[in-house]
């Protein structure tokens, strides 16, 4: 079997190929081939795979290439990894919005907008090639903000595109965890969009023990949410949100972290990762090692200035791990070998959330067998969080016809509808700010 991984000279490329070398059963990867649009890049990475696969009998074959279109031809998986604007991108998306005082994380508020608008055209081009070179590919899409880019893809490939994202897995791993219970056990009636979603009960053999969570003041302070958001918000919410929700009930004090850090999340990225690269160039080095260093760090760090915020301390060792490779192989197996499992992934609604049309994409719990992924019936949504979805998806939609149509209008739209932006003319200032310093940007008038 074939995986084609676009992006392939991303940072986490070896997590994937990890999770393939240990995956020794029938109907398993046996061919990866790597597409980056940086030579280089590819080169540090595919010297980071062999040094993984050094010793592994079968490990999968790895080519890389820089065109897209023989990257894509006969795959049967199709592994979407890609970062438009690179990590420079992703720096000037924070440093924009915080010059303007919003939020600039790259998938929610301004810079996620930012970071849509550039990336939709690209995702859908990709979504065309892959209807026309490999109709019969299933495409996995991690590729942030990964809700509305799986949206724009599935315009073009309908049910065969699927969105993955290990925030849902970690949060249910973790609930799990401190309630003594197996997550593989577990039921996690999850919903949302992606990175903003709710725990809304934990069942294990029929019991739902998140109220014994919620109760117990010590076990909500043993885990990372717990500690973000306090014992008693969740117990008010009677949930527990994904991490990233941090940045809406908290919004000033994530700002304000942001604007006193040394620096902003893509730019320690971009300077770490510039590192990593030009250490791996190096004759001699060892790409492996250093990977696994730069890696330990970068997971250490990972939404610090919201912890800094909250006074939640470090990240747990347990939660260093990853996890969305593994959710990208269970996701393959599930299809490829017709391995009925469950997986929380972002899919066309089709009448799971009534409050949403058909077509809009959302994360929820899916039953994935060989004929794809299908959503798991849920409850409602309670009202505040119905209006948190709703208006972010509109904000989604916005971005979705700027980027077909180049109407900067439906740009403008799409920032001043965003809950966390708090003015149209900051809206206006925020479009011309990202036009500046993004060519990409330019097919908006």
């Amino acid at each position: 079997m074939r995986l084609t991984i676009l992006g392939g000279g991303g940072f986490r490329v070896p997590l994937v190929y990890g999770a393939l070398l240990a995956d020794r059963g029938e109907g398993r990867v046996t061919r990866v081939v790597l597409h980056d649009l940086d030579a280089d890049r590819l080169s540090a990475v595919t010297r980071v795979l062999a040094e993984q696969a050094a010793g592994v009998a079968g490990a999968p074959e790895v080519t890389a290439t820089t065109d897209l279109d023989e990257a894509l031809r006969g795959a049967d998986f199709v592994f979407s990894a890609i970062r438009v604007g690179g990590l420079q991108g992703r720096a000037d998306d924070e440093r924009v919005a915080l010059a303007e005082g919003v939020l600039g994380q790259e998938t929610v508020g301004a810079g996620g907008i930012a970071y849509g608008l550039r990336t939709v055209p690209v995702a859908a081009d990709i979504a065309r090639r892959v209807a026309r070179l490999a109709p019969d590919a299933w495409v996995i899409n991690f590729t942030n903000p990964a809700g509305l880019v799986t949206e724009a893809m599935a315009r073009h490939l309908g049910d065969r595109v699927i969105g993955i994202c290990d925030s849902p897995v970690g949060l249910g791993r973790r609930i799990a965890r401190v309630l003594g219970a197996d997550p593989r056990e577990a039921w996690i009636d999850y919903v949302g969009l992606n990175h903003l979603g709710w725990v809304r009960g934990l069942r294990v053999a029929g019991r739902d023990e998140l109220p014994r969570l919620l109760a117990d003041t010590a076990l909500l302070g043993s885990f990372e949410e717990g500690r973000l958001f306090g014992a008693d918000w969740l117990r008010s919410l009677g949930a527990i949100p994904n991490e990233y929700l941090h940045y809406y009930y908290f919004n000033r004090e994530a700002v304000r972290a942001y604007r006193e850090a040394e620096r902003t999340r893509g730019a320690f990225l971009r300077d770490q990762q510039a590192r990593f690269y030009e250490e791996v160039r190096r004759p001699g080095a060892r790409a492996l090692a250093a990977w696994e260093r730069t890696r330990a760090e970068r997971e250490a760090t990972y939404m610090s200035e919201n912890r800094e915020a909250a006074g939640a301390g470090e990240r747990e060792a347990d939660d260093l791990s990853g996890g969305y490779e593994k959710v990208a192989l269970a996701l393959m197996r599930a299809v490829a070998r017709n391995e009925r499992t469950v997986l929380i992934l972002n899919v066309r609604n089709r009448g799971t959330l009534s409050v949403l049309d058909p077509e809009a994409v959302i994360e929820v719990p899916c039953v994935v067998d060989a004929s794809g992924a299908h959503p798991v019936a849920v409850d409602p949504l309670p009202g505040h969080a119905t209006g948190l979805v709703c208006a972010v998806k509109a904000v989604e939609r916005e971005v979705l016809a700027a980027a077909g149509t180049g109407s900067r209008a439906a740009a403008v739209k799409a920032f001043a509808l965003h809950p966390l932006v708090d003015s149209v003319n900051t809206a206006h200032r925020l479009l011309d700010g990202y036009r500046a310093v993004h060519p990409g940007l330019a097919y908006l008038r």
